[in-house]
């Protein structure tokens, strides 16, 4: 026994340290958000997200959302069976202690019942001494860390879900309004294009274009309903309710952040839950491969028993004390090439996971820069937006006089007043894609993060 305590200490200062722990890879982020790098510390991503959804009736929803959404909590029993797995991989540096008493009757020949028993406790314990043990455990928590992102990549992308959701229903619910204001406005000139051509001033052929017209606007407001239907639909499966109507404001009152800090790539590494995830994803894999790389060395495992017994070569009772140790060591010899080869096999999957997790960064850089472009497009086309709308009303109502006093044709009419509903509608577009951007771009900022307990 002592001379195998001998060669695990010899082994042992030899074996101890040979793995590493993991280290970043070096990943270029140079350019990654193209023009729009800035070298602010704090990000949109950085905001409670009650700070950038400030709707009370948003805010009301999305505490629903992450209260009752199945996806976020199947990712938060994913935490639980991870935390288990790490506990089980701290305890086995742990020895293993097991109770297994036993005990027989016998008799031969009708001789005397002979009765024996055995009271054992077994002991065994591994020596991490090729870091076996270490690299489960430092794989363990690196899934740990993994299924803590992964849930909160669900818990952002719960949120800005819910988010681009109630605004869709806010821009459908405008162009409704200002559908159906216009529909009204049609229903008002068809009635004065038949006053016309009863006093003489125009033909059936414009009355009927304008029922026409009319008729096809209102058909289009069932086709808006049925959009709003399908999208209270859509938001109440993530709220994990069954469908009904929603309450909600309107999208003119909707107040965002004026500035948007997109900070510096580095910044995405701790703050998107993805990119993280991903990392961690990586970890895991080198530190399977250390593991696999373990195998290739000997495993020194001790053993022994303690325990009574009256089964010492005579019949005695009461029984005696029962002492045994032991030590082994095993050094794969036959099976040598399968753990090469699953080492390969490790490494492979480590490259894998490198190439996943840059390109997590690639795609994470791209995200930001689309909707930044989104948002500062549709600001940009807000003002200019505001002008086409007022010339267009300038138009309908010139040309409706014209038409009254015999200057023009009913078509260019119908021309001025379909371009105004045309623009009317693009412009509430465009205040959706304006908003829309900025719940995208806070999403791939990695929002969503409960500031107060993440730092």
């Amino acid at each position: 026994m002592k001379k195998i305590l001998i060669i695990c200490l010899a082994v042992a200062t030899t074996g101890c340290g040979i793995y590493k722990p993991y280290t970043r890879p070096d990943i270029s982020t140079a350019g990654m958000y193209g023009d729009a790098e800035t070298a602010d510390e704090t990000t949109l991503g950085d905001l409670r997200w009650q700070e950038v959804f400030t709707d009370p009736q948003l805010q009301a929803l999305i505490g629903r959302a992450l209260e009752n959404n199945t996806d976020l909590q199947s990712a938060q029993w994913r935490v639980k069976e991870a935390e288990a797995t790490l506990k089980s991989a701290r305890l086995a540096y742990l020895p293993s202690f097991n109770f297994a008493p036993q005990g027989a009757i016998s008799s031969f020949d009708n001789a005397n019942t002979t009765k024996t028993y055995n009271i054992p406790v077994t002991a065994s314990w591994q020596i991490d001494i090729f870091n076996a043990l270490t690299n489960s455990k430092r794989k363990a928590r690196a899934l740990y860390a993994q299924s803590k992102e992964y849930q909160q990549a669900v818990k952002t992308q719960l949120i800005s879900g819910t988010a681009n959701l109630y605004y869709t229903l806010l821009m459908l619910d405008s162009q409704y309004d200002v559908t159906k204001q216009t529909a009204a406005k049609w229903q008002q000139s068809v009635e004065t294009m038949r006053a016309m051509k009863e006093a003489g001033m125009t033909n059936e052929a414009a009355v009927a274009q304008y029922e026409g017209n009319y008729y096809s606007i209102r058909t289009s407001l069932y086709d808006i309903e049925d959009q709003i239907r399908q999208v209270e639909n859509s938001l109440c499966s993530l709220l994990g309710e069954t469908p009904h109507a929603l309450q909600r404001g309107e999208l003119d009152a909707q107040q965002m952040p004026a500035t948007l800090s997109v900070g510096v790539p580095l910044q995405m590494l701790t703050n998107r839950p993805d990119i993280r995830a991903a990392e961690y994803s990586l970890m895991q894999a080198y530190y399977a491969t250390a593991e696999a790389r373990s195998a290739l060395y000997p495993s020194i495992t001790l053993s022994g028993t303690a325990g009574w017994t009256n089964n010492a070569g005579v019949i005695v009772n009461p029984g005696k004390l029962l002492l045994n140790a032991a030590g082994s060591l095993v050094q794969p010899i036959f099976n040598a090439g399968a753990n090469r080869a699953r080492v390969k096999i490790m490494k492979a999957q480590q490259e894998e996971s490198k190439l996943a997790f840059r390109q997590a960064l690639l795609n994470a850089g791209a995200e930001v820069n689309n909707a930044l472009t989104q948002t500062q497009s549709a600001r940009a086309k807000n003002e200019l937006r505001k002008n086409q709308i007022a010339a267009m009303e300038r138009a309908v109502e010139s040309t409706e006089l014209l038409m009254q006093h015999g200057s023009t044709t009913y078509l260019e009419v119908l021309t001025a007043q379909q371009s105004l509903l045309s623009a009317q509608l693009s412009q509430i577009s465009d205040r959706f894609n304006e908003i829309q951007g900025i719940v995208n771009l806070y999403q791939a900022l990695g929002g969503g993060r409960d500031i107060t307990e993440d730092k």
